[in-house]
């Protein structure tokens, strides 16, 4: 561990070691004889530890909030107003113990997401038009520039490799094995070289790269606390009534205000204060070793309650690799032309058809054009010029009267054979189509039953692909609906349609599907492309374009919200029993504060179980 590090470790057990030593020097005064020294030590450290506490208790009452930790307060001032001053003492060293525990646990439970951060470049090396190379910082690099990716270096931006490349995309996708990427390939940022040094032209700045938007959700999944409110004060609005209550009438009723003090002593609600958060924030780790950055806390809760799961077709259920299949031109025309012109037009779209374009036109040897004024229109295609001429690459209208005769054929084509189009225009009527291929993964029926038997009932495909094509793939897989020819407008509706019955999941590629991510209960991107638009619509990212990632933090997230509510519930139970020997005068302050004590250890040590992966093993590393 750095030794900036092991210091910062240190620090966040000072306050808890500086506790312990003063409440031992006052054991140590009291079997010396010196009981009343020893009871103002004691009392130094519960006011101590009671001034922070109502402080952060006066907070929350200004933003109209009512939680667990004003028994602890009431605890403390108690001890104090009655004189228990070891009880309070013990009380004390309860909370900061359970605040250094959740410190302790945040650390470990977080150092897969700040592994990504330490190693997110800072500089790259980019070739000067003159043959050099220079250094730059990463915020230098643009769209178009020729970047050297030296041995061992991090990919700094998304690209298109200019040369065979070995790599390890193991802190990435979770894959542990070398992966090797032929010239003309699209490579996202984040990957290390694990060869020899390789160039790549540039096709994102490093805000617009794949890592840079993991990197971002990384950053928000560490700086938020977990929110453990919704949960834990689901329970508070009950709890604390109760133990109010139960505390003065055992007050009232024996004429002592001990007894009250010792039901607020073996009350203090160290379970809901800190187990919960702890098993959140450890499941959020397991999901990020999975390979699936969750935003926070909250987005993991309700991932564990989830239902329903949307999905696109293309690269979740599909291979996501496009082939081109054909190209029909109209009659006089060139189909390499029509595959250059398409490929050099969506050159800077970051979607798997327009990546599969440009490849196929590289395969070829075909010479692109850099395009201008490139525009794109989500679920329709894009615009730009390209040697003079504005074209549009994408979807036709629905209604193909109007088209030629051999486009229509074209068309009818397609639909047999159940491939995609994309069609070239130059404003005077179709130049040509390609058709693309796009096989069904061969794990896509077992990863939709993985998803089912993960507490999804209702799986939903939504594509822009027509009907015939979407059908084929629904079939293959096994999902319960289809919605073809659905542009994204439609997708939102459909998300909204779908949330309003259940607590519903959306994957999507998080360009398009942006604003239905953002609709959905939990917006999920997906790998490379999705990444991009994730720090802004999207709750998680699949760092890899594995649906069977997202089952695994289905099942992750399920477990540790199930840890949560027993650690909260099984700690309160144990508290109410307590309690209600205490209001019976049979259980004083101090023996109720260290029977509280051994509670929230037990608890704290339950939550931490969500750091594993159980006795199925969720989440354990799979070979593919």
């Amino acid at each position: 561990m750095p030794g900036a590090a092991r210091r910062r470790r240190w620090r966040e057990w000072l306050p808890l070691a500086g506790l312990l030593v003063v409440v031992l020097v006052g054991a140590a005064l009291w079997l010396a004889g010196a009981r009343t020294a020893a009871g103002w030590v004691w009392a130094a450290v519960t006011a101590a530890t009671l001034l922070p506490a109502a402080v952060a208790m006066l907070r929350q009452f200004w933003r109209r909030r009512f939680g667990v930790d004003v028994v602890a307060v009431l605890a403390l001032a108690g001890a104090l107003a009655v004189g228990e001053y070891l009880a309070g003492a013990v009380v004390a060293v309860m909370l900061v113990t359970g605040r250094s525990l959740e410190a302790y646990a945040q650390h470990r439970a977080t150092r897969d997401l700040r592994a990504l951060l330490a190693r997110a470049p800072r500089t790259a090396r980019r070739r000067r038009p003159d043959g050099g190379i220079e250094q730059v910082p990463l915020a230098a690099v643009r769209a178009g520039d020729r970047v050297l990716v030296g041995p061992g270096d991090v990919v700094p931006v998304d690209g298109t490799l200019t040369e065979a490349a070995t790599l390890d995309e193991s802190v990435v996708t979770g894959e542990s094995r070398l992966a090797s990427r032929a010239a003309g390939e699209r490579l996202p940022s984040g990957v290390v070289n694990a060869g020899a040094g390789f160039g790549l032209v540039a096709t994102a700045d490093a805000a617009g790269s794949t890592y840079a938007g993991i990197v971002r959700l990384a950053e928000e999944a560490t700086a938020r606390r977990a929110p453990m409110v919704r949960l834990a004060d689901r329970y508070a609005a009950g709890f604390v009534p109760f133990t109010l209550l139960l505390a003065g009438g055992a007050g009232l009723l024996a004429g002592d205000l001990l007894r009250a003090v010792a039901v607020l002593v073996v009350a203090t609600p160290c379970p809901l204060l800190l187990a919960t958060p702890i098993a959140i924030v450890s499941g959020l780790s397991r999901a990020a070793r999975r390979g699936v950055l969750v935003r926070d806390g909250g987005s993991l809760e309700l991932l564990g309650r989830a239902r329903t799961l949307l999905l696109d077709k293309t690269g979740t259920l599909t291979a996501g690799r496009p082939r081109a299949a054909g190209t029909v031109v109209a009659p006089g025309g060139d189909p390499d032309e029509v595959l250059r012109l398409a490929a050099s037009v969506e050159q800077l779209s970051p979607h798997v058809l327009a990546a599969a374009l440009v490849g196929q036109a590289r395969e070829r040897g075909l010479a692109l054009t850099e395009p201008t004024g490139v525009t794109e229109e989500p679920g329709r295609g894009v615009r730009g010029l390209v040697d003079g001429r504005e074209l549009r690459v994408g979807q036709l209208a629905d209604d193909p009267s109007g088209l030629p005769r051999w486009a229509r054929r074209a068309r009818e084509r397609a639909d047999l054979a159940g491939h995609s189009t994309v069609w070239v225009d130059d404003g005077s009527g179709p130049l040509g189509v390609i058709l693309l291929e796009d096989p069904v993964r061969p794990d896509a029926p077992a990863t939709v039953q993985r998803l089912r038997r993960a507490g999804l009932t209702r799986l939903v495909m939504v594509t822009g692909d027509r009907s015939t094509t979407a059908d084929r793939v629904a079939r293959a897989v096994g999902v319960d609906d289809v919605v073809a020819r659905c542009p994204p407008a439609e997708k939102v509706e459909r998300v909204r349609r779908e949330a309003r019955r259940a607590v519903t999941v959306m994957v999507g590629d998080g360009v398009n599907d942006a604003p239905a991510l953002a609709e959905a209960h939990v917006g999920v991107a997906m790998g490379a492309t999705g990444a991009r638009a994730s720090a802004d619509v999207a709750d998680a990212v699949l760092t890899v374009d594995r649906l069977d990632r997202l089952a695994d933090a289905v099942e992750i997230a399920r477990r540790a919200r199930r840890i949560a509510a027993q650690s909260a519930g099984v700690g309160m139970g144990l508290a109410v029993l307590a309690m209600l020997v205490a209001a019976a005068g049979r259980l004083p302050p101090v023996a109720g504060a260290f029977l509280q004590e051994g509670i929230d250890v037990v608890v704290i040590l339950n939550a931490l179980r969500a750091l594993g992966a159980g006795r199925r093993g969720q989440g354990r590393p799979r070979e593919g």
